[in-house]
């Protein structure tokens, strides 16, 4: 069986699989939890425990938690394991490095070393917000992007979209493009952008330098929104002209 774990650190989400576990504990308590989250915009930091007596997953509640990761995957943040299960841990390993945010594997011994990591601050991600008004989201990158800059502005973004239908636009200011993190980070951009140009009427660049200015001839083979150049100054022309955009067909 599955159950909530309460009394953890604002922000964690825990649950601990005892026994067999089925697809009838996994819509009974993981689904609530994720979907109240993601209609929040709240990214999430998992602990999930494997007491002592954990025995399985059954066929579906395997298949359940493969669905769900793949759902949800750009809500986490943090996700720590723990268990003395070999094979669990071997496989929290292999999936660990496959996803987009940071996975550790505890002991069970270890569950309130896992607690402090999944509390413990992280940098920021990249400034955004949302001006509801206007249907325009604000990005202001100051350093170089991180896949999970993305995750978090697809967390603003998604709920708004899924809501509304479209976003007006985007408006990214800056004074230099500041680059990807690593290529990880550039991949991740561009499957943000394939997810949701065709879902935004406008994208102001209010930036300086080179790359902004060549930003809307370069993407407008690939990217169905009206793509414009502002100068760093003019943030507030950018948001005029984005907030404008018609809805996208």
């Amino acid at each position: 069986m599955l159950e909530t774990l309460h009394n953890l650190p604002p922000g964690i989400v825990g649950v601990r699989a005892s026994g067999t576990v089925t697809k009838d504990d996994y819509d009974r308590v993981v689904w609530p939890l994720l979907k109240s989250a993601h209609a929040e915009g709240r990214r999430v930091r998992l602990l999930y425990v494997f007491a002592p007596d954990f025995k399985a997953f059954t066929m579906g509640a395997g298949w359940e938690d493969m669905r769900l990761g793949m759902k949800y995957l750009r809500m986490f943040e943090r996700c720590a394991i723990v268990s003395d299960v070999t094979w669990i841990r071997e496989a929290s390993q292999l999936f660990g490095a496959m996803m987009t945010c940071p996975v550790r594997v505890y002991r069970n011994v270890e569950e309130q070393e896992a607690v402090r990591w999944l509390a413990a601050p992280s940098e920021d991600t990249v400034k955004h917000r949302l001006l509801a008004d206007g249907g325009v989201v604000i990005v202001e990158p100051t350093r170089p992007l991180r896949a999970e800059d993305f995750d978090a502005l697809s967390l603003t973004v998604d709920p708004w979209i899924e809501a509304k239908g479209t976003l007006r636009g985007i408006v990214v200011h800056t004074r230099g493009f500041p680059g990807w993190e690593n290529l990880g980070s550039f991949l991740r951009h561009m499957r943000f952008v394939g997810d949701h140009h065709r879902k935004v009427a406008r994208i102001a660049l209010a930036a300086d330098g080179a790359f902004a200015e060549m930003a809307p001839s370069l993407s407008d083979p690939f990217v169905q929104a009206e793509v414009r150049h502002f100068g760093y100054d003019r943030l507030d022309d950018a948001i005029a002209w984005a907030s404008r955009g018609e809805p996208v067909t």
